[in-house]
């Protein structure tokens, strides 16, 4: 397999899945802002022209970062990275996985361009951002991980995205329970793996 990455981009969550399920896979570099790779055009790859993008053995690519984490899990259901299909805890995780996705994922994507916004917009989204981070910081007082006492795929794109708050200057201070789930993360070795792979810090 491959997966398609950008340094610090979405695609860290998959990775860290790839290396908890402990399957084969290559990393490949994609420069966003040009679309290129070492072998070539990206757009040729996914014509999104985002990341993830994960290239199976049987040469087909699965994309959207939540559709990719769940496919690895049910690759090893051995590994409990997420319940199993049809169990009312898996629409749980995929509720989770949605709200992170539609709520998280995309709240702090218009703070990574925060020159193009008024003060008044730039507030705005940070205030909108804050909420969405108070629910679910709100739920770990009382759960290690998302989902409960175990780590899953869920959280993999939560810290994803969480890690993306120095960047946009959002503020998780006010939010001691996420705090302590992201030192939590930082200490699970696929995620210090997946890490130094893309060339980030912790």
């Amino acid at each position: 397999m491959k997966l398609y990455f950008s340094p610090g981009a979405c695609a860290l969550g998959p990775q860290i899945i790839l290396r908890e399920a402990g399957l084969n896979f290559d990393l490949v570099k994609v420069d966003l802002k040009t679309k290129q790779f070492e072998g070539g055009n990206y757009f040729e790859v996914n014509p999104k022209g985002y990341v993830p993008a994960l290239k199976l053995p049987d040469e087909s690519l699965l994309t959207e970062g939540s559709i990719i984490l769940q496919w690895i899990a049910d690759q090893v259901p051995e590994k409990n990275l997420i319940p199993r299909l049809g169990t009312r805890e898996r629409y749980t995780a995929m509720e989770w996985l949605n709200y992170i996705s539609s709520e998280l994922h995309k709240g702090y994507s218009p703070l990574f361009y925060a020159h193009v916004h008024n003060e008044e917009a730039l507030k705005w989204n940070h205030e909108k951002v804050a909420k969405r981070l108070s629910l679910l910081d709100k739920h770990l007082a009382d759960n290690d991980y998302i989902l409960g006492s175990e780590f899953s795929v869920v959280d993999a794109y939560a810290y994803n995205i969480l890690r993306w708050s120095n960047i946009t200057k959002v503020d998780l201070t006010p939010f001691t329970n996420l705090q302590s789930f992201m030192a939590r993360m930082n200490e699970r070795p696929t995620v210090k793996a997946a890490v130094a792979a893309e060339g980030i810090r912790l």
